[in-house]
């Protein structure tokens, strides 16, 4: 159990039957009245994000979530398998699963699956991703213009705003929280 008055960002609460992280609280002492707590806290599983107030003394228990490295295998049209690399199990998520991250992993590299009471609800993809240019527009030489982007379609199926030096076949480097292109690989 943890109080409202321990809160700290990134902490994993279980409330109203669901689990919630802590994005931002702030600790309040008005000169009339009691103290509180007010928090910003974002749902695990749906990603909703939420103002609410607790006194200090307000008790709850603390979520364990768990992250496990598995490896991202194929697609079979709405499911996607990933495979612990322990144990060779294989375990089918559908797409709501995979959301934002399924567009930077690519079959036979690894992603990060976030597990609460044994059932996943989540993957995320590495920070940093190598992908291989597979449509563009050629670039032409002289064009190192460094304010002029061009749209470009990767080997997952995302596509993003390149410089106009960056070919077919170039390997990039990606940001994959903000989804932007940093350097050639």
């Amino acid at each position: 159990m943890i109080t409202a008055g321990d809160f700290r960002k990134g902490i994993t609460i279980e409330l109203d039957g669901s689990v919630w992280n802590i994005v931002d609280f702030q600790h309040v002492k008005p000169g009339k009245g009691a103290a509180f707590v007010r928090t910003k806290i974002k749902n695990i599983m749906t990603g909703a994000v939420v103002e609410r107030t607790f006194s200090p003394s307000d008790k709850m228990p603390r979520a364990h979530v768990e992250t496990k490295e598995m490896m991202y295998m194929y697609n079979d049209g709405g499911l996607y398998y990933f495979m612990d690399p322990e144990t060779f199990e294989q375990m089918p998520l559908n797409e709501s699963q995979v959301e934002e991250a399924i567009k930077f992993v690519k079959e036979n590299t690894n992603a990060n699956i976030r597990f609460f009471k044994g059932s996943a609800f989540s993957v995320e993809a590495p920070n940093f991703v190598d992908l291989e240019v597979t449509d563009t527009e050629p670039g032409f030489k002289g064009d190192t213009a460094s304010n002029t982007f061009k749209p470009a379609t990767l080997e997952t199926g995302y596509t993003l705003m390149v410089p106009l030096f960056i070919n077919i076949g170039d390997v990039i480097k990606i940001d994959t929280r903000s989804g932007e292109y940093l350097s050639r690989a």
